[in-house]
């Protein structure tokens, strides 16, 4: 049977079912037992031409028929209903709704811990749904604009607070995990629908909606377009936005890619979104089309299905100079009614598991002790502990009289643009406070200006200094150089702050850096001099309260970092330069970083032994495991992230360093020995052929190196690669 006479059949079927259910139903489509694509065509062909154009907005739905509309929301780290973006408060005429606040994704990467980010995606896609369904709010949306998959391929990118990291591997597994969770473990419904934000390349804020991303087609299988494919095949994720930006002078928004690779190859068949100001900029900035109604045109024939503009007067224009067709609508907005029927708003609620959420009034569930001691967890996991020396880490709060807080970034927990409305938030000096008691003095000071900071580290038993970026503030503006967001690249990564950072080290030599930050920063004085460094990211709720059990002792630190730390920017290509093979990431970096990717110390030691694999050849279709014990040699329980690289030695195609390509985060008691296994497949050792324009497994040695970071490769091993 043919795909028209099935699908005739089905709607047939439909019809028996519509009457066999009665009343409730009125169409075909509402038949929950009948074939997606069959219902999704009812639809389609029930709807007038005005009611398909209205439906390409970001806020769909047909209320002559019943559907309703579904909305969206930001979500890189929680639901974001609040402040400082103002997200869910219809421009601030209502009130912020309070939700559960992770750490930036930069931070919940920092965890390397991918179980532990499915379970964050899990409580935003919860709460999404009461938020949506709850009689006590009726607010947001079940389209999440999360994860962004992006690659933070440079330290000046204003956005880095919105990915995992630089490699396309630990993205495409971070944010798998995180799509996983967003829309949950029902093998019909959806949770939610998460939506990866921006296909792709979209690294550079300056002059973003209209650059270009110029790089050849091996880096777009290999490096760029690797966590939205992974995130897509892998984690099921069907919906993505669209980038402002070009590749290789052809606009995102209308890139041929979409269709070519994005839904012929990975099966992307759900929301296909612009950004904020795509339509317009791609006659204002790209220059790429001389007037809307081309642009509108283009826009739905590449597979835009949800505008983030007013998109009608352009698409009727379209449809009345013949530059589209009603069949060109009706092939794109069948994805958004795929999305509608996942997450089973047409449905009845007894056949969709999600739909009680929230509708019982039963407690918000920012409010839990669950949510909080998850999001407590995540932030511990997330802490990467830079320097320890002398032995002052973890402090002895038994020995401590006196604790000078001091800095910019103690007394308060900054929110960024895509932060939600935290229920409650725990500054550093908070948690300190709390862990102490009022046996120890805490006393504080914000800066250098008058003096007191100076004064007050001089005479304390330990100062702690925190210092970073502020993420928070008004669109499109920064306090300096180092600052960076949304709209705004860096200028500089050196800390304006490491001025006070010299005075309270010479005021007290037991002194403790805090770096609360977005981004890397290049800290050489600190890392040279101040005996202590501790990193995190910003905007966890419990910010405090984990930061204050790692520097006690209460919680042994083993976050990781996810970018290369240069020394300076004189070792990294222009901002605009995309061919990381110039100099950029771990992979491709020239000389010695300040930190390198996957760098992180704990309060223990381990040590690595027995390396084997489970066959030394592999082969095209196969997959083999990696082994080997790794043991708490230390006196502290720990958590090691042992990592598992992989290079290419000898001819062929042009090969990076190393490349990441497993990486498991182990919990040990001291003395405790695991046998640690990381499974490898051939699919993702192959290689983009240029000439064949296909990715092959290249015959040949491949090395396989585990260690603790990818410049700390304690054990080696060569393997076969035959086709």
């Amino acid at each position: 049977m043919n795909s028209t006479a099935s699908l005739l059949a089905s709607v047939g079927l439909a019809v028996f079912g519509a009457i066999s259910l009665g009343a409730q139903t009125q169409y075909p489509f509402q038949n929950p037992d009948l074939p997606e694509e069959a219902r999704v065509a009812n639809i389609v062909s029930l709807m007038t031409l005005p009611e398909k154009v209205a439906f390409l907005t970001q806020r769909p739905g047909v209320p002559r028929l019943g559907i309703p509309t579904v909305g969206w929301v930001e979500g890189l780290h929680g639901v974001a209903m609040g402040r400082p973006g103002n997200w869910g408060t219809m421009g601030g005429n209502r009130p912020p709704v309070p939700t559960t606040t992770f750490p930036q994704a930069i931070g919940l990467g920092e965890t390397w811990d991918p179980a532990l980010l499915r379970q964050a995606g899990a409580v935003e896609g919860y709460e999404a749904r009461y938020l949506v369904q709850s009689p006590d709010y009726h607010r947001g949306g079940l389209v999440i604009r999360a994860p962004n998959a992006d690659l933070g391929r440079d330290p000046r990118w204003g956005r880095t607070e919105e990915c995992y990291g630089e490699d396309p591997f630990f993205n495409g597994t971070m944010a798998t995990a995180y799509v996983r969770g967003l829309q949950g473990d029902d093998p019909k419904y959806w949770l939610s629908a998460a939506l990866l934000k921006h296909f792709f390349a979209n690294s550079n804020e300056n002059g973003r909606t209209g650059s270009s991303s110029d790089f050849d087609e091996q880096l777009f299988r290999e490096y760029y377009g690797v966590p939205f494919r992974m995130a897509i095949e892998d984690g099921g994720a069907r919906c993505f936005m669209a980038a402002y930006n070009a590749w290789n002078h052809v606009p995102c928004t209308v890139q041929p890619v979409i269709q070519a690779v994005a839904v012929k190859e990975w099966g992307v068949d759900g929301i296909i979104s612009t950004d904020a100001g795509s339509l317009p900029n791609l006659v204002s900035r790209h220059h790429y089309f001389t007037n809307g109604t081309e642009a509108a045109a283009a826009c739905v024939k590449a597979g835009i299905n949800q505008f983030l503009d007013r998109q009608a007067p352009g698409v009727n224009a379209a449809l009345t100079n013949r530059l589209l067709t009603e069949a060109d609508i009706d092939r794109v907005i069948k994805g958004t009614l795929r999305v509608f029927i996942r997450l089973g708003v047409l449905d009845p609620p007894a056949r969709v598991p999600y739909a009680r959420i929230g509708a019982d009034h039963e407690a918000p569930p920012w409010t839990t002790a669950k949510n909080r001691a998850l999001v407590k967890l995540a932030t511990q996991e997330s802490i990467v502990l830079l320097k320890n020396t002398r032995g002052l880490l973890p402090l002895d709060q038994t020995k401590l009289k006196s604790i000078a807080v001091i800095g910019p970034r103690a007394s308060d927990v900054k929110f960024d643009w895509y932060s939600s409305e935290p229920p409650y938030s725990i500054s550093p000096l908070d948690g300190i406070r709390d862990k102490v008691g009022p046996r120890t003095v805490v006393t504080w000071a914000t800066n250098k200006d008058d003096g007191r900071a100076v004064q007050l580290a001089r005479a304390a038993d330990v100062a702690i200094v925190c210092v970073g970026n502020n993420p928070g503030g008004a669109w499109a503006k920064v306090a300096g150089p180092s600052e960076g967001r949304e709209s705004i690249d860096r200028q500089s990564i050196d800390l304006e702050q490491e001025t006070l950072i010299r005075q309270v080290l010479a005021a007290n030599p037991r002194t403790v850096v805090v770096l609360i930050a977005s981004y890397p920063y290049a800290i050489n004085w600190t890392q040279a001099h101040v005996p202590a460094i501790v990193h995190l990211s910003q905007n966890s709720q419990e910010l405090g309260s984990a930061l204050a059990d790692v520097l006690f002792g209460d919680y042994n630190p083993a976050g990781r970092l996810v970018q290369t730390w240069p020394k300076s920017l004189n070792q990294v290509p222009p901002m605009m330069d995309y061919n990381i093979r110039d100099g950029r990431t771990y992979m491709y970096f020239k000389g010695q970083p300040l930190y390198p990717f996957g760098y992180g110390l704990s309060y223990t030691t381990f040590k690595y032994s027995g390396l084997n694999t489970s066959t030394n050849v592999l082969t095209t279709d196969g997959a083999l495991t990696v082994t080997l014990d790794v043991r708490n040699t230390g006196k502290r329980a720990g958590e090691e992230v042992v990592q598992l690289y992989v290079k290419h030695p000898g001819p062929g195609l042009a090969r990076p360093a190393e490349e990441l390509r497993g990486f498991q985060r182990v919990a040990l008691a001291p003395g405790e020995r695991r046998r640690i296994a990381l499974p490898l497949s051939a699919q993702s050792l192959r290689q983009w052929d240029m000439d064949r324009h296909a990715l092959v497994l290249e015959p040949g040695k491949l090395e396989l190196r585990v260690g603790a970071s990818s410049a700390d490769i304690r054990l080696q091993k060569t393997i076969a690669l035959r086709e």
